[in-house]
């Protein structure tokens, strides 16, 4: 009886080849549906973080009749730079209503930012997922470059008000500013209308969740592409508050620091004083003559509790 022999036939180079541009061609069309999903995911998560944040505003505001201070200083007001001591934020006063009870009792409330170990505890409740943020504390300078405190990073930051509230300034038309105590009964303009906190994306402005750290600077982070170089700074309540003047802007002469931003998408997510979390698209820039274009003028108008503004025919 004969044995039939049997021929083993590879694949030619030329299929070989058209196989692979084919599984090429399915991963570059997955590519793109797995950065949504991620994407989604990471905004939600953003979202629920805020979510938190705005729950522990409201169970601090029912236990001390206010919600809490943009950042404490009991040191006289001169400029808003310099004497911002003891410094701690908003979010160090939320600590406990944020189940960081732990960490709060850490925390001497009199006693300056500077050399507590606690500020340097990251909370990653306060990062948004979107924002690559280095999850480990990192160094304030002051005005001259040198290292004033170790912190831990922010992907957010507490409104102070409009356009017209600057982050150093003694007061402001927000909901949170130098040693605020606002009551929601003082939020007139409505709290389904009023910003209480927004992202800042810590790779855009290097902020934190301890406060205005006592002779430190807010410092451009990797990715903020406004012009200007990378040296450019701000005041220290930059480090935890930010005013509602652009969203995501990239044409900030100064950087943008003292602005809203984030790594999502067409726009940031926002904390209203309702305790609603919303998606606001981008503001990214002025009109040519310096004058607020009319989402500037909405978004300003979010900004402040008791300004009087009717905002109409902005959508978020």
């Amino acid at each position: 009886m004969r044995s039939r022999s049997v021929i083993h036939r590879g694949f030619t180079l030329i299929e070989l080849l058209v196989v692979i541009a084919i599984i090429a061609i399915l991963i570059g069309l997955l590519l793109p549906a797995v950065q949504k999903v991620r994407e989604a995911a990471n905004r939600i998560k953003c979202q629920n973080n805020l979510k938190q944040i705005g729950l522990a505003c409201h169970n601090y505001h029912d236990t001390n009749n206010a919600l809490p201070p943009g950042y404490k200083a009991i040191v006289p007001y001169v400029d808003g730079e310099t004497d911002t001591t003891p410094g701690w934020g908003w979010a160090a006063f939320l600590l406990p209503f944020l189940e960081q009870d732990n960490l709060y009792r850490q925390i001497n409330l009199a006693q300056p930012i500077n050399g507590s170990p606690a500020a340097g505890q990251v909370i990653h409740g306060f990062l948004c997922p979107s924002d690559p943020v280095p999850p480990i504390a990192f160094q304030v300078p002051d005005a001259f470059g040198a290292t004033v405190a170790t912190v831990a990073p922010a992907s957010y930051a507490g409104c102070i008000g409009g356009d017209e509230s600057e982050v150093e300034a003694k007061t402001g038309e927000g909901v949170f500013f130098r040693n605020s105590a606002v009551r929601l009964t003082d939020i007139t303009d409505g709290t389904s209308q009023t910003l209480m906190v927004g992202e800042r994306a810590w790779t855009f402005a290097q902020g934190t969740w301890a406060g205005a750290v006592p002779n430190g600077v807010c410092r451009r982070g990797p990715n903020n592409r406004c012009p200007g170089g990378s040296n450019g700074s701000a005041p220290a309540p930059t480090l935890t508050l930010s005013h509602s003047h652009l969203n995501n802007t990239t044409t900030d002469t100064d950087g943008g620091l003292d602005d809203f931003s984030s790594r999502h998408p067409g726009g940031s997510n926002f904390l209203l004083a309702d305790g609603s979390v919303r998606f606001i698209r981008n503001v990214p820039n002025d009109n040519p003559d310096g004058s607020l274009t009319k989402d500037g003028i909405a978004f300003t108008a979010l900004g402040t509790r008791a300004g009087g503004e009717v905002i109409t025919g902005f959508d978020f």
